[in-house]
């Protein structure tokens, strides 16, 4: 009896695949003689076909009922008078024969693939709008890249400690490289897709994942050119910072998730902090009358990510060194040096070394928030130099909170014995 009651329940997840595509098939199917020749009893036919063959005869009966289905389907798209019926239904056809299969082995996963199959199907207008009319060459572009980045050299990268001090892993770098391209690339779908809607504030947040300091030096630009829009200049900048709290949380918990938690009082004083100064800012540029353009561009910067990787790798070996040699005082300097430029590089290379086993995670505070507070100066010379005195004094008050809200909360609680 309970052989018997499987299989009814996975006959029945077949029957349930076939009416839910075949549903969907039948709406598209269309009348007359230029009709497609599949509908819904079709489909619920060929799902049902699939789970018998399968619990019958096992993988041998369902290739070739799979088979049979191929050659029916050719055989229709041979007939249908000239006129292209696409191929689109055919492929459904076959796939929901092999979905009926699976139900017999694997039920949930076959009705899982079969909803997003559905899914699919039905959303036809909208993908064909999207991917003609709302995307460009250059954001798929991107995409290939993203997706070769991810699924082709991610995987043939070797997982150990190499080069000079074993301080370098080519996979988690590469990681890190992705990670950072996945963010900018989040950052400018929510630029495309609200931009126009909240203006410079969500501008600034999403371009924060990219560059923090090119974000307040772009928008000090702005400001500087358009005085009526200062405000709403200032509050983009500031939420590009509460970005780098964000992107350095996420890039710590990729690398290391015992520093993060080390640090995870700090960086959520001063991403609190960060957010908190620019709630005013904020509520100005939403009320602005300024808008932000949401032209089309890249996603993210590939030769930026590669330069990144290349400058990680060195700030890596060279903290490496300088730990080897100088021990934590040589970390705190390495790190901060880097922070003139970038903060998660100089973050990632001290996680690593403590990923490593070559430096503790309390040990790694300080190096990383060095690296925070020297790249808070270059964000208050690139607020100076790019907006003027009426955009920086708005703006370095806050860039002080938040790397003071940082420190405080990683030695206020010692202060305080907790």
């Amino acid at each position: 009896m309970p052989i018997l009651d499987s299989v009814i329940v996975n006959l029945a997840v077949a029957l349930g695949i076939g009416l839910l595509i075949g549903a969907e098939r039948e709406r598209r199917k269309g009348k007359g003689p230029s009709r497609l020749p599949a509908g819904i009893r079709t489909f619920t036919a060929a799902s049902l076909a699939g789970a018998v063959s399968f619990a019958t005869g096992g993988e041998l009966l369902l290739a070739v009922t799979t088979a049979g289905a191929i050659i029916l389907t050719a055989v229709a798209y041979l007939r249908s008078h000239g006129d292209d019926p696409g191929l689109t239904s055919g492929i459904a056809l076959i796939l929901t024969v092999l979905l009926g299969g699976l139900s017999v082995r694997q039920p949930a996963l076959a009705a899982g693939v079969a909803v997003v199959l559905a899914a699919l199907l039905a959303s036809r207008t909208q993908l064909h709008h999207f991917v003609r009319l709302m995307l460009t060459e250059r954001e798929v572009a991107d995409g290939l890249i993203f997706a070769s980045a991810t699924l082709v050299v991610l995987p043939l990268l070797p997982d150990q400690q190499l080069g000079p001090y074993g301080a370098l892993n080519p996979r988690s770098i590469w990681i890190i490289v992705i990670l950072v391209m996945a963010i900018s690339a989040a950052g400018y779908i929510a630029v495309r897709t609200l931009g126009a809607r909240f203006g410079l504030a969500v501008a600034g947040l999403a371009s924060g994942f990219v560059s923090s300091i090119a974000t307040i030096s772009a928008m000090g630009t702005r400001a500087a050119t358009t005085p009526a829009i200062l405000a709403v200049a200032v509050a983009g900048a500031v939420l590009s910072t509460v970005a780098t709290i964000v992107q350095l949380c996420a890039v710590l918990a990729a690398t290391s998730m015992t520093v993060l938690r080390e640090l995870s009082i700090p960086l959520f004083c001063s991403g609190l902090a960060a957010a908190s100064y620019g709630a005013f800012f904020t509520i100005k540029a939403l009320r602005g009358t300024e808008r932000v353009d949401s032209q089309p561009g890249h996603a993210f910067s590939f030769s930026s990510a590669i330069i990144l990787a290349a400058s990680l790798s060195g700030i890596l070996v060279v903290s490496a060194a300088l730990r080897e040699n100088f021990g934590e005082i040589g970390a705190i300097v390495g790190a901060a040096l880097a922070g003139f430029a970038d903060t998660h590089s100089a973050a990632v290379s001290i996680a690593s070394l403590v990923a490593s086993g070559k430096m503790s995670p309390a040990d790694a505070i300080s190096p990383i928030l060095a690296a925070l507070s020297t790249n808070t100066v270059s964000k208050i010379i690139a607020a100076w130099t790019s907006g003027g005195r009426s955009y920086a004094l708005r703006l370095i008050p806050g860039l002080l909170l938040v790397i003071s809200a940082a420190w405080a909360g990683t030695y206020a609680p010692r202060l305080f014995g907790l």
